[in-house]
């Protein structure tokens, strides 16, 4: 159990919560825009094809972004919960509050930004994206979840976002480097080597994590699906397949290896 919860709460507070509750529909609308509702364009299909499966070496084949659909479902649930009474106090939801809003805001602004063919934008946004998601797990690890509900709801929801924005930054990147003219064979090799980096930063978001499941879980997927991709549809890489396929090797390790340190040092310090 925690005891950081404040006794009192500034104006601001106050109207977060409800901040959040608000920002939430907004960005499930552009989600919805994003996906072909409303007469829209699907983000796959906009900017003149760049963000589409088969673009370049690192775009994960179409099934991968079925992962929002449960990303968005989690983002539902935690701005229901954080809006209760009781979570309205909570020390912890008060430090990743305001960045929750930030992550919904860039995130109904990465579609505006595809869907109006704004490519070099996009990946400022995602980058953004990606340094408020990275500035929510850090703050989450500085505190436990005073529930398993907390868990699933706060620490699940923004681990598997993290863990896609990820790869799905490094794609974007890819996207945005093939629209201005680098053909797809030009930048397969740097592509594996792309790859490695992002197994890194994996390593170092599960040791910070202590092998907190979320962020690997959602890494795995975005990463398996790069490698399906280049296995069964253009452009071909088996260069890049591996390199996919070790990455989602060496992550998953380092996530197993972090979780039993992690059980280990707990059952040491448990009283005998």
């Amino acid at each position: 159990m925690r005891d950081d919860r404040p006794t009192t709460m500034t104006a601001a507070d106050r109207i977060r919560p409800w901040v959040v509750l608000i920002a939430l529909p907004v960005t499930l609308a552009m989600a919805a825009l994003g996906s072909g509702a409303f007469g829209g364009q699907e983000v796959q299909a906009s900017s003149s094809g760049a963000l589409s499966a088969d673009a370049t070496p690192l775009a994960p084949a179409s099934t991968a972004f079925s992962i929002w659909s449960l990303i968005y479902l989690g983002l539902a649930a935690y701005a229901i919960w954080q809006v209760l009474p009781k979570q309205r106090r909570d020390r912890r939801q008060q430090r990743i509050g305001w960045l929750a809003v930030a992550s919904l805001v860039l995130n109904a602004a990465w579609i505006l930004c595809a869907q109006a063919g704004l490519l070099p934008l996009t990946v400022v946004v995602i980058v953004l994206l990606l340094a408020v998601l990275a500035a929510i797990f850090e703050l989450l690890q500085r505190s436990r979840a005073d529930s398993l509900l907390e868990t699933l709801v706060v620490d699940g929801t923004f681990g598997l976002y993290l863990g896609w924005v990820s790869v799905a930054t490094v794609a974007n990147i890819a996207a945005w480097l093939a629209d201005a003219g680098l053909r797809p064979v030009d930048f397969e090799l740097p592509a594996a080597a792309v790859l490695a980096v992002v197994a890194a930063v994996g390593v170092a978001i599960t040791i910070r994590g202590r092998g907190t499941i979320a962020p690997t879980l959602a890494m795995l997927w975005g990463l398996s699906w790069i490698g399906v991709g280049r296995l069964l549809d253009q452009p071909e890489s088996v260069a890049v397949a591996v390199a996919a396929a070790a990455a989602c090797v060496i992550i998953g390790a380092a996530t197993v290896i972090a979780r039993l340190l992690r059980l280990r040092g707990a059952r040491v310090r448990a009283p005998r």
